[in-house]
């Protein structure tokens, strides 16, 4: 067991590796005990409430035995409906334990986590920070046997996907699931040539070529790329930063795993130029937990580029073009992937949204001039600087420039990723992908809309229907309510808790809701929880709080017949509470007559 001392001694005592630290202490010892939280901050100078806070914000840290064996099920919604209750129910039985607990000796711990993104291959669970696809019954009690014979969690895995998955450095049972290649990011791509071309245009020509692409971000904002290198770069100050954002978190996203696995240089290579053209000598690709997996494989790649000089000192034989990457892990919070609350993190504190402004590009990463970009925006921007912007902007329509990579799951024949040019119809999007009976298209995730079939015909853009992403699709016998009920539960797990409106309206929005899918509900309640909604969207402090009601308020728009069904129209108000029905047990023990209708006092 390693020394809690020693343990910060190789991270240098840096506090903003105290994430790494923690995970490390951890995985020495099961949980992180009081003693070694107690350590931690009396070493780096910190309150014990500092770095208890920290711990009890991330879903894979935890002060008490996680388990030898700590299985980590998600509980999204496609995981639902591909037979999650049942896989949870085999792990509870073949441990001997429920979700939440640990087992008596401290073997299995089973937990319930949110989306892994996995969604194409559901139902799936992280054991140990090993993946899990696909899983059956009958494949849980094989694992939950292997884990009571003391089998190393890498030696249950019996199959590996495709690509790099099968790699020494992977080795995982993912499927990358490319349905697909698109003419910008499956491009074919020279390691080197971005850089190579960035050195002749100089800073200035990067940021000059980025914006006359029009290359808007791909997470879902769409804000312009090469404006915000440009504001960056204008910053003053003794250091700048590029971060990459790979903590894609939206339930139903997984584009980014493919990317990182299969096309990593192009990403890097995308940091480099983007540090050149900001003038930061230092990035951070920001992985979240649930891609830990592909951490030793990214490194590798890593080190290859170094050796070819397309990171290190003098890139491309430029005086002055320094530029290098580290790898920082979450810890499972999808709150981190707001750009501010991902600094925090990456700093080494609780993923909490900062007030903005300053923004990031004015006081960032330690307060220094931060560009912060998805990974699919900087291997594009990567694409761009390699070819041109006329090139970039041929694809896609005019105020959409591009590609857009979609990940698609749910109920269709062919779940994956696809790289489509922006313009294309949800319609077309489905008979791709083998669904066409869709009772409704959830897209860009939770926080994004849920179009009924009188919607298909809008377009993948940033003009009409912008998107991280995320693609889920829903048959016609899923029960639209169960998924809005699984959307409000993940995004109430999900906040950070710091403002009312998001901590407690959603709360407040999810018993309404289930008061009026529970027909007690008159159209009052329905005019209450449009307007709580609308709310909670004006005043929640980050995009988390300000797009957490979309699941109720968009399929209130679109199916509102579905709500119209639970209400009652003969009254203004319709009692939650139910009297009768909370007494008739303790009435039928005592033999009394549940009716409340008598008045006689006894």
């Amino acid at each position: 067991m390693e020394s809690v001392k020693s343990i910060v001694g190789r991270h240098r005592k840096d506090p903003t590796e105290l994430l790494a630290m923690i995970r490390d202490v951890q995985a020495s010892r099961g949980h992180v005990p009081r003693e070694a939280v107690a350590e931690l901050a009396g070493v780096l100078g910190l309150s014990e409430a500092d770095v208890e806070g920290v711990i009890t914000f991330y879903h894979f840290f935890s002060l008490t035995p996680a388990g030898t064996y700590a299985v980590y099920l998600n509980d999204s919604i496609t995981a639902r409906m591909n037979g999650r209750t049942a896989v949870a129910r085999a792990f509870a039985e073949a441990a001997g334990c429920r979700f939440g607990e640990t087992t008596a000796d401290g073997l299995i711990g089973l937990h319930d986590t949110s989306c892994i993104g996995m969604n194409d291959q559901e139902p799936a669970a992280v054991i140990n920070g090993v993946v899990f696809t696909r899983l059956t019954g009958a494949a849980t009690r094989d694992l939950v046997a292997a884990m009571k014979a003391g089998t190393p969690v890498t030696e249950m895995v019996k199959s590996y996907g495709d690509g790099a998955n099968q790699s020494e450095l992977v080795r995982a049972m993912v499927v990358n699931n490319v349905a697909k290649r698109g003419p910008v990011l499956f491009h074919p791509f020279t390691s080197g040539s971005a850089v190579q071309t960035a050195s002749v245009l100089k800073p200035e020509g990067v940021i000059a070529r980025i914006k006359d692409a029009n290359l808007l971000g791909r997470g879902g904002a769409g804000f312009p790329t090469g404006l915000k290198w440009d504001f960056c770069r204008r910053q003053k100050g003794p250091k700048h930063y590029v971060v990459c954002n790979a903590d894609e978190g939206e339930p139903g996203t997984f584009k980014d795993r493919v990317i990182l696995t299969e096309i990593p240089r192009l990403v890097f290579e995308g940091m480099a130029v983007a540090g050149y053209a900001v003038g930061a000598e230092e990035g951070i690709l920001y992985l979240r937990a649930e891609y830990a997996y592909l951490k030793a494989h990214l490194e590798s790649v890593l080190g290859e580029l170094r050796r070819e000089k397309v990171l290190g000192k003098s890139i491309a034989g430029v005086k002055g073009f320094d530029f290098d990457i580290k790898i920082k892990l979450g810890a499972g919070a999808y709150v981190c992937g707001e750009e501010s609350a991902l600094l925090e993190s990456a700093e080494g504190r609780r993923g909490s949204p900062r007030n903005r402004p300053p923004f990031p590009v004015q006081t960032g990463y330690l307060d220094k001039p931060t560009t912060v970009n998805n990974v699919e925006t900087l291997a594009t921007a990567a694409q761009i600087v390699a070819h041109d912007a006329t090139w970039f902007r041929s694809m896609g329509i005019p105020a959409s420039a591009g590609t857009k990579l979609l990940s698609v799951s749910g109920d269709c024949a062919r779940p994956g990723v696809y790289e489509v040019e922006f313009g294309l119809s949800v319609r077309e999007l489905l008979d791709m992908a083998g669904a066409h009976d869709a009772q409704a298209v959830q897209v860009g995730g939770p926080s994004g809309n849920c179009l009924s079939p009188k919607e298909f015909e809008r377009k993948i853009s940033f003009t009409d229907l912008p998107t991280g992403g995320s693609v889920i699709v829903f048959g016609p016998g899923r029960d639209l309510f169960e998924v809005v009920r699984n959307f409000m539960e993940f995004f109430i797990e999900e906040s950070c808790g710091w403002c009312t409106p998001c901590r407690a309206g959603n709360a407040i929005l999810l018993r309404k809701f289930a008061k009026i899918i529970g027909g007690k509900a008159s159209r009052r309640d329905l005019e209450e929880i449009e307007s709580w909604g609308k709310m909670i969207k004006a005043s929640s402090r980050c995009g988390l709080g300000q797009t957490s009601p979309n699941p109720i308020l968009t399929t209130l728009k679109n199916f509102p017949e579905l709500y119209e069904a639970r209400v009652r129209n003969d009254t203004d108000f319709v009692p939650e509470f139910d009297l009768a029905a909370s007494m008739a047990a303790g009435c039928e023990a005592a033999g009394r007559n549940p009716s409340f209708k008598e008045t006689h006092h006894e």
